[in-house]
C-alpha cells in the first residue's frame, strides 16, 4: 500500500540524515507518535504534512518520490 512505501521512505531518508523521530518531529513540526505511525504505515498522510516533513529530511518532492 502507498501509506507503507511513503512511510518506509521517510525512515529510509530520516536514517540517511542520521536524526532521530524525535529531531524529525522538532524539524517538521510534526507529532514524534505520528512520525512513527507513518514511518509502519498506520497513518494516511495530508499532502501538507508531507510538505513539512519533506522540508525536514532537507529533500525535493521529485527525490521523496523516487523509490
Amino acid at each position: 500500500m502507498i501509506e507503507e512505501r511513503v512511510g518506509i521512505r521517510i525512515k529510509e531518508l530520516r536514517n540517511k540524515l542520521g536524526i532521530s523521530q524525535e529531531e524529525l518531529a522538532f524539524r517538521s513540526g510534526v507529532h514524534r507518535t505520528y512520525i512513527a505511525s507513518l514511518e509502519v504505515g498506520k497513518r494516511n498522510i495530508s499532502i501538507a504534512t508531507l510538505e513539512k516533513i519533506v522540508n525536514a529530511l532537507e529533500v525535493k518532492f521529485s527525490e521523496f518520490f523516487d523509490f
